[in-house]
This record gives C-alpha cells, structure tokens and sequence, in this order.
C-alpha cells in the first residue's frame, strides 16, 4: 500500500510548525494540516503521489528517468503544498511568492535542490507553470492555481535523504527561522587568515620559514644542501655554532681528565720554603735527624 516517507513527512512537520501559525484555529492565511500532502487520495492513480501498488502503464513518474525506475517503492515521492500568507521581515510571503523563490532556486541547481524532479505552481494565481528538470513539460492542470506540487527523484525518496534543507532555508530567508550564529572562537577572519603583520610577508613566506626551521631543527648539525640556512649572529646560527663545537669540546675535557695533573716535588718543596729551620727540624724523625747530621758532617770534612 502507498504510504509516506519519513523524509518527506519531516518537511510536511516543518513547514506546518511555522506556516500554520495559529494551530488552534483554520483559516485562509495559515496553512493547514489538511492543505500539506504526500500521498494521493484512495482513487488517484499515476505519479508521484503514488507508490508501486498505484502506477499505471508507461508512468511518467517511473519510466523517464532511471532516477525514477530504480527508486520505485511503495512510498509516495511527491509534496503539494495548499495556500498561506505570513508577515515576517516587513513583507508577507504567500504560496505563490514561495513557489516562485523555489524554482528559482532549482533552476539555479542549488545543492539542496537537486533531488527535485519538477515543481508545478502559479506565480500569478491565473496561469499554471511547470518547471521540469528534464524538460519534459511546462504546464499543469488548473489545481495548481491553489497549491504548489513538488515531485521529488523516486531514488532520493527509498534512500530516506534528508529534504528538509531546502525548506529550512526558505524558512531562513523570509525570517521566521533564525540563522545560525557562527561561535566566536570559531570564526576566521579575513585578518587571521591573510595579515601577517609585514606588508612585504606573505603567508606562503611565514610558512616556508616555518618548514626550514623544522629542517634545521631536526636535521644532524653539519647537514649540508638545507636551503637558507639562519643568518649570521643570529641566535639559531649561534646554537649551531655551539652545537658543531661540542665535539672538540668532549674530546679536549676527555683528555684532561686522563691526566695526573699532582707534581708531589713541586708539592714538597713549596710546603718546606715556606718554614723556619726550627719547624723543619722538629718535623723530621730523631733517626732521620741524626742519620742527617752525620751525612753533612761527612760531606764538609771530605
């Protein structure tokens, strides 16, 4: 049995929370639960507001385009829209100021409406119009004065894509749906993106010096054929120049610290200029002292 897709219910929800503006009473301006429909009546037969239990031979809806023969389901693919008329904005928008805006919008191939095969509507209220993305057709019959009917792609339909963008848009557009406000610090700027303080700087130059730190930073400190090296004096060529100096530097303290750099004579000899004879005689042994004396006496009586 035809029945209703999800997807184009969700756009009948939309458009009846904010275009039957008083949900407690019928009348003309709003549009009515009852003026908002997907599937035909129990005798409609053919199109798209029947499912496969419902097509007839050779039905347009199916048979010219492959969009259509391979998206048949029992779902209904289509949505009429019956009269209204709100103020928002400053300005009233009606059925025929939205059917007009909507196939403007398709014939512009806005992305939102490309799973739309044909809208057939009135921008005056006394010829009927179609427009049909496969120019097929340009007209309709005369019910059309009163509602706006939107077929949309049979495939799109059993796919369950999201249609209610489009209408959201609109909704946006003449105001009764407040736009999105972008967060704060999310938001680039023109600045942020291309100011880089210098009028002689580009981003493309911040980014190349940026890639050439990285190459020195990360390459062995002798590394030859890195393009534009750091300039002379600068702080990063001064780190190189330490960096290729650490070497000799290990090498020259791993030298010194092999050495044996303790002369005991010169020890000696600096401790014994700087005392008295008496000091030294009571520093030596009485042996020694005597063992001493007899080797001067020996020597001044030779």
């Amino acid at each position: 049995m035809t029945s209703a897709p999800a997807n184009l219910l969700a756009v009948r929800s939309l458009l009846l929370t904010y275009l039957n503006v008083d949900k407690n009473v019928v009348r003309d301006q709003d549009l009515e639960p009852a003026e908002v429909g997907i599937v035909g009546d129990p005798s409609h037969r053919g199109g798209y507001h029947c499912g496969s239990d419902r097509v007839v031979t050779n039905d347009y809806s199916v048979v010219e385009s492959t969009r259509d023969r391979s998206g048949l389901t029992l779902y209904a693919s289509a949505l009429d829209i019956g009269t209204f008329s709100v103020r928002s904005g400053g300005a009233t928008h009606t059925l025929r100021t939205f059917s007009t805006w909507l196939v403007a919008q398709c014939a512009a191939n806005a992305a939102d409406t490309r799973d739309i095969r044909e809208v057939i509507y009135s921008a005056d209220g006394r010829t009927v119009r179609r427009w049909d993305r496969l120019g097929r057709r340009t007209s309709g019959d005369s019910s059309h004065l009163y509602h706006t009917h939107i077929s949309f792609f049979r495939d799109s339909t059993r796919a369950g894509r999201d249609q209610t963008p489009l209408f959201r848009r609109y909704l946006t557009a003449i105001g009764l749906i407040a736009p999105v406000k972008p967060e704060d610090d999310m938001e680039q700027t023109d600045k942020l993106i291309g100011n880089t303080g210098s009028t002689s700087r580009t981003v493309g130059d911040v980014l190349a010096d940026l890639q050439n730190l990285r190459n020195w930073l990360i390459s062995p400190a002798n590394t030859v054929g890195l393009v534009n090296p750091p300039l002379a004096n600068s702080p990063l060529q001064q780190m190189l120049a330490m960096l290729r100096a650490w070497p000799a530097l290990v090498a020259q303290v791993t030298e010194l610290s092999g050495r044996d750099f303790t002369d005991e004579q010169q020890i000696v000899t600096g401790v014994l200029a700087g005392l008295p004879p008496e000091k030294i005689a009571e520093a030596i042994p009485p042996q020694i002292a005597r063992d001493v004396a007899d080797e001067l006496s020996r020597r001044l009586t030779a």
